[in-house]
């Protein structure tokens, strides 16, 4: 049997989550994978960037998320200087929006 490299694993997990075909499959998918505080700390850190990418400043965040300094810190840190994947979302989640205003 091949041995499977560690990239490669990665990119099988990352089809699997694009092979899903409603919001229904992902929540299902998603609570099979992770446990409730892995669900619960990715939930806070999107919450986050979501803030952050409103403008909301870290005092205000820290009181509408419970999520400590170094959370909103990091989370800022990705926005800022990351692989682009919010920017991406928030992108991907207007036009989608957009998309729908325009059908009504």
């Amino acid at each position: 049997m091949a041995k499977v490299s560690k990239k490669e694993k990665n990119i099988e997990l990352y089809k699997a989550i694009l092979s899903l075909r409603n919001l229904d499959e992902c929540c299902r998918f998603f609570e099979d994978l992770c446990t409730v505080p892995e669900l619960r700390a990715m939930e806070q850190r999107y919450e986050v960037a979501s803030l952050l990418n409103q403008g909301l400043i870290y005092n205000d965040i820290l009181e509408k998320t419970g999520a400590s300094s170094a959370t909103i810190s990091r989370v800022n840190r990705s926005l800022n200087y990351g692989a682009s994947g919010y920017e991406d979302v928030f992108r991907n989640l207007a036009e989608q929006s957009d998309e729908k205003d325009e059908a009504e």
